[in-house]
């Protein structure tokens, strides 16, 4: 298949142009127009559990839908966010890409959960992530720009949760918080996460959270 990133970085729509019984999968709700000869079906994506061990745990929507067509066709996808879309060209290695990040791939490419571990009950910023893995394309989306960083072998660098989008497997990561309590509770910071390399990561402009806290205080409260 042919893709073609537009608009980008702050509004990027993803334009696929499938060939002859192509298909790609796309999250629930990310298709923003198709050709009239391009059908859509839709799975709950690893069977029953599999989708919902995704929804419930990973975040993400319950369904996948699949984009075919016999004879070729267009499609387009979009964030639900104004933001960046990127393309990873997977050949049979695996990334982990945090929850809601993920927008489209190759069907032959696997999706799974990979649990943040317990200090995901700490905050609303815990790192719950998919794993994907396998032959072919990926794209994944953030809220404002996306910025890639290569990290050297046992090279650390640190990132708010809210602020992950993916990072290779070969990447280790901790997540942590910021300095003592009292910075975790007035810094305006939440929990970080350490990553050491080998291998890139990929972190958004913006986050949705900090978004979220500068906004809700500015919407009128009812009587």
């Amino acid at each position: 298949m042919e893709h073609e990133i537009l608009y980008r970085p702050s509004y990027s729509l993803l334009k696929i142009q499938l060939g002859t019984g192509e298909s790609i999968q796309a999250e629930a709700g990310a298709m923003v127009s198709m050709s009239p000869d391009v059908y859509i079906e839709t799975k709950a994506k690893g069977g029953l559990f599999g989708a919902l061990k995704r929804s419930v745990i990973g975040g993400e929507s319950f369904f996948l839908n699949t984009f075919s067509t016999q004879i070729g066709g267009e499609v387009t996808f979009a964030p639900s966010l104004p933001g960046d879309i990127s393309h990873l060209a997977l050949k049979g290695e695996t990334v982990f890409v945090q929850s809601g990040s993920y927008i489209a791939s190759s069907p032959d490419v696997n999706i799974d959960t990979k649990w943040g571990g317990a200090k995901t009950f700490l905050s609303r910023e815990g790192l719950f992530l998919l794993k994907l893995s396998g032959e072919g394309e990926l794209f994944v989306s953030s809220y404002g720009a996306i910025h890639q960083t290569d990290l050297k072998p046992n090279e650390s660098y640190i990132v708010d949760t809210g602020h992950m989008v993916a990072f290779d497997e070969s990447v280790r990561y901790t997540v942590k918080k910021v300095g003592g309590l009292r910075s975790t509770l007035f810094s305006g910071e939440g929990l970080v996460c350490e990553l050491t390399g080998p291998g890139r990561i990929f972190i958004q402009s913006r986050s949705e959270d900090a978004f979220l806290s500068w906004l809700l205080p500015k919407i009128p409260k009812k009587g």
